[in-house]
């Protein structure tokens, strides 16, 4: 059967076209406001292989918002995980498209009380201060109860897949955090080729939960 150059051209048209829609909708944080189911997962497809994370709204309502719209927009798409400390948390949430950055540096949201433990596979936004959380998320690979305290509240726990957030790649410990200025300057092209061992997630998206037996 002879194939459909102008069918192929079609689906691609439409690829693109979908993926400026979500660009440009990245480049305005204030619409980006729906309210997130009460609890939904999300699977992170990453260099490594893939894990799940299953968001509880009631544990943060404002994270868990925060995170719905990011994820469903398509901002932790192709995202370096930078900070990978051995015994600690894994973190990410800095785009690859500095212009992305540069609009969400100061989109912060006001803080969530802490009613979950940041325990071994618990997923949380990172912050700088009060009400400074933004797009940057950590998982705690260990029990960090110490995190409790300090106004980091969990929003969800990873349901599959935790081995494979074991694996993420280590050896460069915190230096590509103490380079967060340039890579939200730069994006993937700095940390490509400042650190090019390092894993990324290659897509993030809502998916969903197994029916119940």
């Amino acid at each position: 059967m002879s194939r459909k150059p102008w069918l192929a051209l079609t689906v691609l048209a439409a690829a693109a076209a979908w993926t400026a829609q979500a660009s440009e909708a990245l480049m305005n944080p204030s619409a980006l406001t729906a309210q997130a189911p009460e609890t939904f997962r999300v699977q992170f497809a990453t260099t490594k292989g893939d894990f799940v994370v299953e968001v509880n709204r009631t544990w943060a309502p404002l994270g868990s918002d925060r995170f719905y719209n990011l994820v469903t927009n398509g901002f932790y798409d192709d995202v370096g995980l930078f900070r990978v400390v051995e015994g600690f948390v894994v973190q990410f949430g800095i785009n690859g498209d500095p212009h992305v950055n540069q609009v969400w540096r100061s989109a912060g949201i006001k803080d969530d009380e802490v009613k979950q433990s940041n325990t071994r596979g618990t997923i949380t936004f990172a912050t700088s201060g009060k009400d400074s959380r933004t797009t940057q998320v950590f998982i705690n690979t260990k029990d960090n109860a110490r995190l409790d305290g300090m106004g980091f509240a969990p929003f969800g726990r990873i349901v599959s897949g935790i081995e494979v957030v074991d694996q993420f790649y280590k050896a460069y410990g915190e230096a590509p955090s103490s380079a967060q200025g340039r890579i939200q300057a730069e994006g993937n092209e700095f940390l490509k080729k400042q650190f090019p061992n390092l894993d990324y997630v290659k897509t993030a998206k809502v998916v969903p939960a197994p029916a119940a037996k």
